[in-house]
């Protein structure tokens, strides 16, 4: 979903070597990810099968490395077969906590792990996937980036897409200190087929996907937490953890995305 978006001109300049830079595949995170010949379990847990796949680098700031690392741990792993995109995320958690549980709810409110899918790389026709510690998921269709144009197409669903969240640790209780939660996903390649386009991966393929977390500042209430609000009462900025960095707080640059191979 759009936040956080640069409307006064003068910042779109002072940003456009960032852009230049980040478009650059020389800096871009890559992954290969290989393919398994047995369907996945979606459980949450991390069973044998994922011991084949490497983890990520942790996650940094949406800005790159210019801004503090993480105070949290957020990594993830993939693999695929013929069917499926199969993701698995391990975020650290000291305060789990959720509040939306209706589908396609704006789970970004929320702490949140983020999907996003340009198959073909053209930085159009892309998918979004996001998920909370309740296991809410939001996704959508863009045909664009919003900022050309674009509007969310919530009537697209993933259909078919598996998920499970493992938690480490009591949600929305704040009297102990929690470990995390871990996410993991079966997203079906006939669920990307859209407008006449049909994505599935061959072996050499290389598609464009980032991952982002979204995390609040949370302070104890009664017994359970609301978000830290500034001075003006409103909610203080959320953290936005990913995977390849953006170089600005808006994920809807897929020029930015990593790069992600797909292996036999």
């Amino acid at each position: 979903m759009e936040r956080r978006l640069f409307s006064i001109l003068p910042l779109l300049f002072i940003y456009v070597g960032v852009y230049a830079k980040y478009a650059d595949s020389s800096v871009l995170k890559k992954y290969t990810v290989h393919k398994v010949l047995t369907p996945v379990t979606i459980d949450g847990m991390a069973d044998d099968t994922w011991q084949q796949a490497p983890w990520s680098e942790p996650f940094i700031d949406i800005e790159g490395n210019n801004k503090p690392t993480p105070y949290l741990t957020t990594r993830m792993k993939m693999l695929w077969n013929d069917d499926y995109l199969y993701v698995l995320a391990q975020l650290e958690e000291t305060d789990l906590w959720a509040s939306l549980t209706e589908h396609d709810a704006i789970i970004y409110r929320d702490h949140d792990f983020e999907i996003f899918i340009d198959p073909d790389r053209d930085q159009e026709n892309y998918f979004e996937i996001e998920i909370n510690t309740f296991g809410t998921v939001l996704d959508l269709f863009m045909d664009k980036t919003y900022s050309n144009g674009g509007i969310a197409n919530l009537k697209w669903n993933a259909a078919g897409l598996l998920s499970a969240v493992v938690k480490e640790g009591t949600i929305n209780q704040n009297n102990d200190t929690d470990k995390g939660w871990t996410v993991e996903m079966a997203i079906p390649f006939n669920a990307l087929n859209h407008a006449g386009n049909t994505y599935k991966p061959v072996n050499g393929q290389i598609w464009k996907i980032n991952f982002s977390r979204v995390e609040w500042t949370l302070d104890k209430q009664n017994a359970t937490y609301k978000k830290r609000t500034g001075k003006d009462g409103k909610p203080l900025p959320e953290f936005n953890w990913v995977w390849s960095p953006q170089g600005i707080i808006n994920m809807h640059y897929p020029e930015k995305w990593g790069l992600v191979y797909f292996e036999d």
